[in-house]
């Protein structure tokens, strides 16, 4: 189904609001705890298990990319390139062939990477911006706490030049760039993520179809510059008032009213 296509699996990405039935997670800061590449490089069999799972399936197709989630450091990008490589001995070994190599990129969801990306760029093929967690951490705001949700806003002023900082390394440094959460499927951020050079933008089915028709109509001049005004701006509020005024004089004003 997928063998002329790149395919993406992204390693256990478990804890905070990502919980599993079978492996309770108490904690009492858990945004901050024990998650993501945490967990399965202090448990790496967990971890070679999956590995060795998504080997054995690109054996044949050789288009996969496998993606770490909640990476902090640049040891634990070692760790689990060791890992992979290990994993993929084991595999060789079992099947009696040389498979071929996988992709591997991480989750930028930590502000600790945004500054670490030149270095980032000799161990990894890819980025994905994790918009989600990253907004969260700049803001130091749990967006499932109700008493602060009303804070955690990702076309915050410090988001989007976080955001700006990351699509201009990547350029750099030549390191692939992609970018999910909910911004990805938000017609409120995308024209302001195509001006600021992300291309590959994942999201839910449900946004797909709103998003294409958005993409369509506009260009990369005027998103550019719609980006550059965002940039200048210090409210998340001057930015929400010129994105509306930008899509209401395309004809766009419907996408975007609910979310004023």
């Amino acid at each position: 189904m997928f063998n002329d296509k790149p395919v993406t699996l992204r390693t256990l990405d478990v804890g905070a609001d990502k919980q599993l039935p079978y492996m309770p997670i108490s904690e009492e800061n858990p945004c901050l705890g024990w998650r993501g590449i945490r967990i399965t490089l202090d448990q790496p069999e967990i971890f070679l298990i999956q590995v060795r799972a998504m080997l054995r399936a690109n054996a044949a197709t050789g288009n996969l990319n496998i993606l770490l989630p909640m990476v902090t450091s640049l040891d634990e990008v070692d760790e689990a390139r060791r890992l992979i490589e290990r994993a993929g001995r084991e595999v060789e070994e079992m099947i009696g062939y040389e498979i071929p190599k996988p992709r591997i990129g991480i989750m930028l969801e930590v502000p600790s990477m945004v500054f670490m990306l030149p270095h980032l760029a000799k161990r990894v093929d890819f980025i994905s911006v994790g918009t989600n967690d990253l907004t969260q951490y700049i803001l130091a705001v749990d967006r499932n706490n109700t008493r602060v949700a009303n804070i955690y806003d990702s076309l915050h002023p410090a988001m989007l030049r976080a955001l700006a900082m990351i699509a201009r390394e990547a350029e750099i440094h030549g390191i692939d760039l992609r970018l999910c959460g909910e911004m990805a499927g938000d017609p409120m951020c995308v024209a302001i993520l195509i001006g600021l050079g992300y291309r590959h933008l994942s999201m839910n089915g449900r946004s797909v179809a709103r998003v294409k028709y958005l993409l369509r109509r506009i260009d990369f001049a005027e998103a550019e510059n719609l980006a550059q005004r965002s940039l200048e701006a210090q409210l998340a509020t001057e930015v929400r008032h010129q994105v509306a005024a930008f899509m209401e004089r395309r004809g766009m004003g419907g996408l975007i009213r609910g979310g004023l």
